[in-house]
């Protein structure tokens, strides 16, 4: 058995099958009784949530009958408590009518409010912890549930991971809600459809899935929906939690699912024949199934010149490779391959490393080393000295080590550079794979110069070409190389002749648009006109 196997296997739990009382008072499946004695709920209740300080009753009285409003605080916006609850009842208290059920109250003072009933104490925990307010009436055998809106959400505001030129400014916030309302203000289409799920044994988390209903693949549509009900954990805090848990491997340091906090962007994968995942607490939507190519494109691809966009999309290609061989190829050259080098450049680069006591490998090593922990570090500091720290710690570090003859000055040229070239990619867990895998070349070079790169380059195309993600092959439509689908991988070819959709996720509408011709200038339109 190898080290992965033993260390990964699932064992047998030996507490498996053992439920305590509050995970079987909370199963959806068993139904709980609600009593008809308003004290017996609320006592209940009370057990429920362990007398914790945002639970909040309420004691009302209407219709000659006793009643309590319940709610936990914390949850629900306390404006909109007074306004659409509270003042509404202020005239309850007065009626005398015997009659009133918990359906005839709700049509007298809260006709305009979202409700549901709820006929089980289970249903009312539920609606308490998803915001709502509800209404406990004695002698009834249901209670109603008042959605009167949550708590203060963040605004609107431009992305933060993802910045655009060109385009639209939102982005997504930690509302699950407003998030999918972003992307129906896009897709006005009745065949966008989102499914909704609950994940996390503890923390219930709402997920829901967005695709077009008629475009989507039904088999990738059908696996999506197996993965995320096989989710078992006990909470669920963002999209990452999902990301590693439906993802075909976790053994690569490549991702295989887009992750994005702009809807243009998951709008224009729904479009294609993707699938969107949206999580209730977190600002970053998934989009699956996702190709190699996809994480060298951006949604401003599509609103600059195609001319522009194919430059900037080839610019993207070369920094990856850059940023992924460029110091593996200095060590290659310094060690090994010295006849490479031009002699007065060699000679120039011999000067200055004659003061420096280590070799190549080690030398490059410790500045790489040096500048991811700057890299993190300007990340993790606050926004007001982050910045400072990156720039400033870089510039006097690297001129430090160079005076003390440590390093030489072409090596902190080398660092620096292919530093620079891994943030050109849009997608930033995309650029962390290159920069994982830049130390893995290092060492190879240093252990067999070019023949070490070569083989470890060779090494990475077999892990990539090995790779699926929702079946369809990593590298498509490279490897397996797809013609149709080659104007809009390394260059794009103008919209205009952008008809169909990706031929690997086989969609079931692959045609977007028909009798889609290139725009003429007027003059030419009725020279046209005139000759038919």
């Amino acid at each position: 058995m190898s080290i992965f196997s033993y260390l990964f296997k699932r064992r047998k739990n030996k507490h498996r099958g053992k439920t305590t009382d509050e995970e079987l008072f909370l199963n959806e499946d068993i139904p709980n009784h609600y009593s008809s004695l308003l004290d017996k709920n609320l006592k209940s209740l009370e057990n429920v949530f362990h007398q914790t300080s945002d639970l909040q009753k309420m004691k009302i009285h209407i219709g000659g009958q006793n009643g309590c409003i319940c709610y936990l605080n914390t949850t629900l916006n306390k404006n909109d408590l007074n306004a659409q609850i509270l003042e509404p009842l202020k005239d309850a208290f007065k009626d005398v009518e015997t009659n009133l059920d918990i359906e005839k109250i709700r049509k007298a003072y809260f006709p305009a409010v979202a409700y549901e009933y709820a006929d089980s104490l289970h249903q009312i925990v539920w609606q308490m912890l998803n915001g709502s307010a509800v209404i406990m009436i004695n002698n009834s055998k249901k209670a109603l549930a008042l959605n009167i809106g949550g708590t203060e959400k963040r605004s609107i505001v431009e992305p933060s991971t993802q910045t655009i030129i060109r385009g639209p400014k939102d982005s997504f916030i930690e509302d699950i809600d407003v998030n999918i309302g972003l992307v129906r203000k896009r897709i006005k289409n009745p065949r966008l459809v989102f499914e909704e799920y609950i994940v996390g044994k503890d923390s219930h988390t709402r997920l829901s899935i967005g695709y077009m209903k008629g475009v989507v693949n039904e088999d990738i549509l059908s696996e999506a929906r197996q993965r995320i009900k096989k989710i078992k954990t006990s909470a669920v805090l963002d999209t990452g939690n999902i990301e590693e848990m439906i993802t075909d491997t976790s053994f690569t340091c490549f991702p295989l699912i887009f992750n994005t906090e702009r809807p243009d962007s998951i709008s224009g994968h729904i479009l294609e024949g993707k699938i969107a995942v949206f999580l209730d607490g977190t600002p970053f939507a998934l989009s699956m199934p996702s190709v190699f190519t996809d994480f060298f494109q951006s949604t401003e691809d599509y609103y600059q010149p195609f001319f522009l966009t194919s430059f900037i999309r080839i610019l993207r290609f070369m920094a990856f490779m850059i940023t992924l061989i460029l110091p593996s190829l200095y060590v290659g050259i310094i060690t090994y391959h010295q006849e490479l080098i031009p002699n007065a450049l060699l000679i120039n680069i011999q000067a200055q490393r004659e003061s420096v006591p280590f070799p190549a490998v080690v030398e490059l090593l410790l500045m790489e080393f040096t500048f991811e922990v700057l890299r993190e570090a300007g990340t993790r500091m606050p926004r007001a000295v982050g910045q400072t720290l990156s720039i400033v710690g870089a510039l006097v570090i690297g001129q430090a080590a160079v005076e003390a003859g440590l390093v030489s000055n072409v090596l902190v040229i080398v660092v620096a550079f292919s530093a620079i070239a891994s943030f050109v990619s849009p997608i930033f867990n995309f650029s962390v794979a290159a920069r994982l895998i830049r130390f893995l070349l290092i060492i190879a070079a240093a252990i067999m110069g070019f023949y070490g790169i070569l083989l470890s380059l060779i090494l990475m195309v077999i892990h990539l070409v090995s790779l699926r993600t929702f079946g369809v092959p990593y590298l498509t439509p490279v490897a397996p190389f797809k013609l149709i689908d080659q104007k809009d991988i390394f260059v794009r070819f103008p919209i205009w002749t952008n008809t169909t959709r990706p031929s690997y996720l086989k969609s079931k509408a692959p045609l977007k648009v028909k009798n889609h011709s290139k725009p003429v200038t007027p003059d030419k339109k009725e020279e046209n006109n005139q000759n038919e």
